[in-house]
């Protein structure tokens, strides 16, 4: 048995922890250069606001209905989530955190009322973090997904479903003839892993309802659709074909990008960004314990800007040794700038990948004819991996970017925000990371 816990409206809830007055208002945030948003409560939603839509169509809707944007602080809220999912951990022996707002729980072998532990649960973590949550409870992921949305939607929508699963819902506890009526009430496209297309496809051959997918003939939709699908049905079955991962996936290449808040047209602003960007790829290279064989550069003009001259670069440099130095890693994207840059052209994003990863230890050495007796004792401890693990225990410790390359600042000279920097006009404080940011009560 599976539990999905799932954050309501997320990153509009991490905002409202710390702006009560933001409770019961439309409240969108907004993506990076506060483009489009990413994010909506239901007051916004109710609005007419769509997922990914311009912030410029609904900006009128600040005077004529209150409608409040934020930018995106993805800061806080990957450390609300931290804090969101210790408290689930608790709970159960084992989970698998699939998204920042989502984790699974394996619940398998617990005795007790589900409901009852899904509702102290959510009470925890209302009471610890602030974030409201959903819970929903199936023998296998996709129904602990399906029953989420149903717990979900009661919960926001009084009189679509029965009103006891609002807020927590198990389907392990219903009879048939209660879940039949569920799934016949509930749209395809709320099952987990059918897209937008399958769902079209499946309502075009009589297929609408949940209760239809379920129904339907195993080997027909394998042939006409694929693997994926039938796992699918026969999850909704109730037989598991998605294990629970509990160990996150060691990542095969790490990427790390962003549009420029301000068109950058000399190099050294590609140059500072280019270095953070392979900086923090550095960071999360080390924090899976791999070295990179590679790495690639890319920056680009933006397309939109049909009056701008184009130009885009995407380049690989192979290392001689693969490594997680952030120094080595940012001089070889510093390399692969300088050479390609070209003055004149007005760039609007740039990024860089690690690739050719292996876990530290796997790399192949070199032969040193020279080298002392390994029999005579270990090997010494490599003093750039020292440094390198001294830098990221410190900034662990005091916050990102108490240590860092000078190169990575070279063209701000010392300016609180990068020239370079994501246009983030509406973000609120970083109130649990910035120690400059934390609420201060006056009493």
């Amino acid at each position: 048995m599976y539990a999905l816990v799932d954050g309501n409206n997320f990153y509009v809830s991490c905002e409202r922890v710390f702006a009560p007055r933001l409770t019961g208002k439309p409240v969108v945030v907004l993506s990076s250069n506060d483009g489009a948003c990413i994010a909506r409560s239901n007051e916004a939603k109710d609005l007419g606001v769509k997922m990914a839509q311009p912030w410029f169509q609904v900006r009128h809707l600040e005077h004529s209905a209150g409608l409040v944007a934020v930018s995106a602080n993805h800061e806080l809220y990957g450390d609300m989530s931290a804090r969101m999912m210790a408290v689930e951990a608790r709970y159960a022996p084992r989970q698998e955190v699939y998204s920042v707002d989502e984790s699974f729980l394996d619940f398998t072998g617990l005795r007790g009322d589900r409901v009852a532990t899904g509702k102290a649960m959510r009470a925890a973590i209302l009471k610890e973090t602030g974030i409201p949550t959903s819970v929903g409870f199936g023998a296998t992921k996709t129904l602990a997904k399906l029953a989420n949305n149903i717990a979900k939607t009661a919960d926001r929508k009084p009189g679509s479903y029965p009103a006891h699963l609002a807020q927590v819902c198990d389907f392990g506890r219903l009879p048939q003839q209660e879940l039949d009526a569920l799934f016949a009430a509930t749209d395809v496209g709320m099952v987990w892993g059918v897209g937008k297309r399958t769902t079209e496809k499946l309502k075009a051959g009589g297929i609408a309802t949940v209760l239809d997918l379920a129904r339907a003939d195993v080997t027909t939709l394998r042939r006409q659709f694929s693997v994926v699908l039938e796992k699918t049905l026969r999850e909704l079955h109730g037989t598991p074909c998605m294990a629970l991962d509990d160990a996150p996936p060691v990542r095969q290449q790490i990427l790390v990008s962003r549009s420029f808040g301000t068109p950058i047209t000399q190099v050294d602003g590609i140059l500072e960004s280019v270095s953070e960007f392979a900086a923090r790829a550095a960071e999360r290279l080390r924090q899976q314990g791999s070295v990179a064989g590679a790495i690639g550069v890319f920056f680009t003009t933006s397309p939109f800007r049909t009056n701008d001259r184009q130009h885009a670069v995407n380049v690989t440099v192979p290392l001689v040794r693969p490594t997680s130095d952030t120094a080595a890693l940012v001089r070889a994207a510093e390399l692969a700038v300088r050479t390609q840059f070209r003055p004149g052209f007005r760039y609007a994003k740039a990024g860089a990948i690690l690739s050719e990863l292996q876990a530290v230890g796997n790399e192949q050495a070199e032969l040193d004819l020279f080298a002392a007796d390994e029999s005579a004792g270990p090997p010494p401890v490599d003093p750039r991996a020292r440094l390198m693990a001294a830098m990221d225990a410190l900034n662990n410790r005091f916050g990102r970017d108490s240590v860092r390359l000078g190169t990575t600042a070279a063209a701000t000279n010392g300016a609180e925000v990068a020239v370079w920097a994501t246009r983030q006009e509406r973000r609120s404080p970083r109130y649990t990371t910035r120690w400059d940011e934390m609420p201060v009560v006056l009493a």
